[in-house]
C-alpha cells in the first residue's frame, strides 16, 4: 500500500482521462484501506457507480483490477464485463485497461500484466476481449499486438470520452 500511495501522491493516476481520480483514490485509502482494495474485486458490480471524463456518473460493470508489482507498485490493469454478451455499453470502450507508472514504463510490465489476465479474461466465458487506444499510443498498440492482438476499426469515441479518434483491438482466447 504505501507505494501505491507514493505514487497517487506524485500525480500518478491509472484514470488517464479523469487525473482528479489520483485524489480521489487517496481519500478513499485514507478512509479505509481494506475497504479500498477490496473494492478493487467486483465481479457482482456492486460497488458505487463509475465517473466518467465528461462528467456524467454511469452504472458499474461486473470487473476487477490487479496492481503490477516488482517489490514496489508499478500500474494497474483491470478487466470489465457484462455477464452473458461480449457487448460493452457504448460508454466502456473495452474489457481491460492498464496503466503503468511513468518510472516503470518500457520494462515489459503491461505485457506481462496482459498476458497473465488473459486466461482469466477466458474463466468468465468469453471468447475474445476488445481493448482500445488513442491512435498515437504506439506503447499500448506494441502492448496488445504482443498479445495476440488483431486491429479491427477506426472509430470515434463516444461525446463523454471527447468524440476522439480511437484504435479497436480484438484478442481471442482460443
Amino acid at each position: 500500500m504505501p507505494s501505491y500511495v507514493a505514487a497517487l501522491e506524485r500525480g500518478w493516476s491509472a484514470d488517464n482521462l479523469r487525473p482528479e481520480s489520483a485524489q480521489e483514490e487517496l481519500a478513499r485509502v485514507r478512509t479505509d484501506a481494506q475497504a479500498f482494495v477490496a473494492s478493487m474485486e467486483d465481479r457482482e458490480a456492486k460497488g458505487p457507480p463509475v465517473a466518467l471524463p465528461d462528467g456524467s456518473v454511469v452504472n458499474r460493470l461486473p470487473g476487477f483490477r490487479r496492481w503490477l508489482w516488482d517489490g514496489e507498485f508499478c500500474g494497474t490493469i483491470g478487466f470489465r464485463w457484462q455477464e452473458g454478451t461480449t457487448a460493452l455499453p457504448p460508454h466502456c470502450l473495452g474489457h481491460i485497461g492498464y496503466a503503468v507508472v511513468p518510472w516503470k514504463q518500457r520494462l515489459g510490465y503491461a505485457k506481462a500484466a496482459l498476458a497473465q489476465l488473459l486466461p482469466e479474461a477466458k474463466c468468465v466465458g468469453l471468447p475474445f476481449v476488445e481493448i482500445t487506444t488513442d491512435p498515437e499510443n504506439t506503447s499500448s498498440q506494441r502492448v496488445i499486438l504482443a498479445n495476440g492482438g488483431v486491429l479491427v476499426e477506426h472509430f470515434t469515441k463516444p461525446p463523454q470520452f471527447g468524440s476522439k479518434p480511437g484504435l479497436r483491438f480484438r484478442i481471442a482466447l482460443a
